[in-house]
């Protein structure tokens, strides 16, 4: 399994005519243009997939803001983009695969193993000079078979009590700072993180460039986070961007459950304590 491939491998596969499903994750939490974008300028052959309605489903108090969708739903959705058996897939976005990572997770959840992210994403691809196209795409209707359980993940009663009774040695909050801390909660009805959490946000696994940091790099801030002494989980504000932490512990060699519901469905849980400050 293959969690990155840069964008000369991927117009390498293009212009062999190797079979690649590119799919489009445009999404970013505040814009609700994610299509629009898409429309105006994608990669040649990227098929949208829409975050709201493909990869999540219906949320609700204590359940989160995005929940994971049903596995035949997401069977549904994988064979209206043209996904079948064997086929390899390419996610992207254009913020530095944040929202793609969702995709990548939910594919290897259904034990579909061939999925890897874009390095850099739309970006690195037209910083690479290879060109984007307008409009919409659709493929043929795939034949894929998925199913479900193959990642692992935590659950509210995984996580109640982090100091006497742990289900997991160290859990990583893939939120920004400001927002584990308490100082600032835009969207949930409670501001913190849950007790025992370490602060770890994900803007943090990329360079400047919007690529993934070298292997070397995120293991030595694994490292430093306690995310290589144990088993280890991680949450955000409801499950997105998470996804991407897990792809940057993958490629420091650290395997991590993840927390689906995230801070969304804990701070609507009523009676689970709240922690705030470093």
């Amino acid at each position: 399994m293959k969690t990155l491939m840069d964008v000369q491998e991927l117009q390498d596969r293009m212009t062999s005519g190797a079979q690649t499903i590119l799919l489009d994750v445009r999404w970013a939490l505040g814009d609700p243009h994610g299509h629009a974008h898409y429309r105006s300028a994608h990669i040649p052959g990227a098929v949208y997939v829409d975050m709201e309605t493909e990869l999540c489903a219906p949320g609700g108090p204590g359940l989160g803001r995005h929940p994971l969708p049903e596995p035949d739903a997401l069977q549904e959705a994988a064979r209206q983009w043209g996904l079948s058996d064997g086929d390899t897939v390419v996610a992207y976005d254009a913020t530095g695969n944040l929202a793609a990572a969702r995709l990548w997770w939910l594919l290897r959840n259904a034990g579909f193993p061939s999925v890897s992210l874009l390095d850099g994403g739309l970006t690195a691809w037209r910083a690479a000079g290879f060109g984007v196209e307008g409009g919409d795409e659709r493929h043929c209707v795939g034949s894929v078979h998925l199913s479900s359980g193959h990642m692992p993940v935590l659950s509210v009663p995984d996580l109640t009590d982090l100091t006497s009774r742990p289900s997991v040695d160290v859990v990583l909050d893939a939120r920004a700072g400001e927002r584990f801390r308490g100082e600032l909660e835009p969207i949930d009805p409670r501001a913190g993180h849950i007790p025992g959490a370490v602060s770890a946000p994900t803007s943090e696994n990329l360079g400047e460039d919007g690529r993934f940091r070298s292997a070397d790099e995120l293991r030595r801030r694994f490292r430093e986070l306690g995310a290589d002494r144990g088993s280890v989980g991680v949450y955000c504000g409801s499950g997105i961007t998470a996804a991407h932490e897990i792809a940057a512990l993958e490629i420091a060699g650290i395997e991590a459950s993840l927390f689906p519901g995230s801070w969304s469905q804990w701070s609507t849980t009523d009676g689970l304590p709240v922690a705030t400050g470093a």
